[in-house]
């Protein structure tokens, strides 16, 4: 009996290496979940979800004001009541409405405008950490999110436009052919705005705190933009440094804003709008949608983690 209970236990065969997980990935064909994908393959995703795009703009468009007694009257009347404000702080409290004709078409225009910019950028700063829940229970490209609201923002633009359409013709602005420039104005201001926003996106998913700070820097960019004043004729006889000029002048909400005005209202003249206005707004779409879609898109495998 003690013999059997001294007997030595064989010793343990040695284990087999562990294969590398690579290795084995590769050979059961499994891929990393989440992954970012190529540039081309990701551009293919999102046309695939173009439908799901569209509709979720028109949804967070119709749900916005949903709770409101008014309820989609709010998408024309919010900008009316700021051009209303501004109107009777900049217009009759400081004058700026002297030597510049057609001040109400003048400032809606730019106000709208403005509007569109400012609300697609602050829409875009909380487009993946406003949805992390959509965000990590689909698997769908990312960028799907600051282009859907981008596109609803455009869409309350244009029930806006209706309303200023209304407004020019009520102050003897007439109907002309420079209203068709309206089309091509807005599709460079929607491809920098979406541009902008992915950039926003990838920014305030990683540090949620930036959408607190952006209200105080749109403000800030509002001022330097012309929407209650004409940089032209405020600039007119000034000595001022010659790049603080050049950065006024290729402010890009500026541009746009005087491309729109220059669109809709006779009295605004080419000879106010910045040399190479169009060359301008090109260059800033191009540079903020391609720039800011590769931005966003080389952080694709983060988002939602964390």
């Amino acid at each position: 009996m003690s013999q059997a209970l001294d007997t030595p236990s064989p010793p343990a065969a040695p284990s087999a290496p562990a294969e590398d997980p690579a290795v084995l990935a590769a050979r059961y064909g499994l891929t990393v979940s989440g992954a970012r994908p190529t540039l081309p393959a990701y551009v293919g995703q999102l046309w695939q979800r173009r439908h799901f795009i569209t509709a979720f703009a028109t949804a967070k468009l119709t749900s916005q004001y949903s709770q409101a007694k008014l309820g989609q009257v709010w998408q024309v009347a919010t900008p009316l009541l700021n051009a209303a404000v501004y109107y009777f702080i900049f217009g009759v409290l400081m004058g700026t409405k002297r030597n510049v004709p057609d001040y109400v078409p003048f400032l809606v225009t730019g106000v709208f405008v403005w509007t569109f910019t400012q609300s697609s950028v602050m829409a875009g700063t909380r487009a993946i950490s406003g949805s992390l829940g959509l965000v990590r229970a689909l698997h769908f490209p990312r960028a799907s999110l600051p282009i859907s609201y981008c596109l609803q923002q455009l869409q309350q633009l244009l029930f806006s436009m209706c309303a200023l359409f209304v407004i020019l013709l009520c102050f003897g602005v007439p109907p002309a052919l420079s209203w068709v420039l309206v089309i091509p104005a807005l599709t460079l201001q929607f491809t920098f705005n979406t541009g902008l926003a992915l950039v926003m996106a990838r920014m305030g998913a990683k540090t949620p705190d930036i959408a607190q700070l952006m209200p105080f820097l749109l403000r800030t960019w509002m001022y330097v933009s012309g929407v209650m004043w004409s940089i032209d004729k405020m600039l007119h006889g000034k000595d001022l440094p010659h790049i603080v000029l050049v950065l006024l002048q290729a402010n890009p909400a500026a541009i746009y804003i005087d491309l729109m005005r220059f669109a809709l209202i006779d009295s605004f003249h080419a000879s106010q709008l910045p040399p190479h206005v169009w060359l301008w707004a090109t260059g800033w779409a191009l540079l903020s949608g391609v720039g800011g879609f590769i931005y966003f898109w080389k952080a694709e495998e983060t988002y939602g983690r964390g």
